[in-house]
């Protein structure tokens, strides 16, 4: 009987994805094109999620999860650098990437943070249209991740910070203005 209870919780701990090497990176898709207003899908989480808990209400940068007139997002930092604002156009909320996720990697997904479950259930997953209020930093961005390279989803985005090529905005392109690249 205890044998039969181990190798069942062995299994749910298993299939239940502990453990980052054990899981697959999401499909790769192309970025989409920079621009000031993108057509993006949406997902919502929560500090409570599995996934999540083991860093509280702290996002990626160390800071705690933003709720009020600027929300926390997260998304492929090599898409949308940490420290990107934007609104939600159909809402009129407002959001900075401060955080990321395994399954964001490689993706033209931005996930939403949400205080409860119960928010995060309801909104599901929507395409929206977002209008960039300013580019995050990608160099501090890929200062950032290089640390935390062990981690296959971070790897990615790395690969794809270098290969873009891509300069913080405000040293590039003059502070403030939404850049065309």
């Amino acid at each position: 009987m205890n044998r039969a209870l181990f190798c069942l919780g062995l299994a749910a701990w298993v299939l239940s994805g502990s453990g980052c090497a054990s899981r697959r990176l999401p499909d790769f898709e192309p970025p989409l094109r920079r621009a000031a207003v993108q057509h993006v899908r949406t997902t919502a989480y929560t500090h409570t999620e599995s996934d999540h808990r083991k860093y509280g209400v702290l996002s990626a940068w160390g800071t705690p999860l933003q709720l009020g007139a600027v929300r926390s997002a997260a998304a492929d930092w090599a898409r949308w650098p940490a420290g990107t604002r934007f609104r939600v156009v159909e809402t009129g909320q407002e959001y900075e990437v401060d955080d990321y996720g395994w399954a964001l990697s490689g993706t033209n997904t931005i996930d939403l943070y949400t205080p409860t479950r119960r928010e995060m259930n309801e909104w599901g997953v929507r395409r929206v249209t977002i209008e960039i209020l300013a580019w995050g930093d990608a160099d501090r961005s890929l200062r950032m991740l290089l640390p935390r390279s062990k981690h296959p989803h971070v790897r990615r985005m790395i690969k794809e910070l270098k290969k873009s090529g891509l300069k913080t905005p405000s040293s590039a392109h003059g502070a403030g203005r939404v850049p065309s690249w």
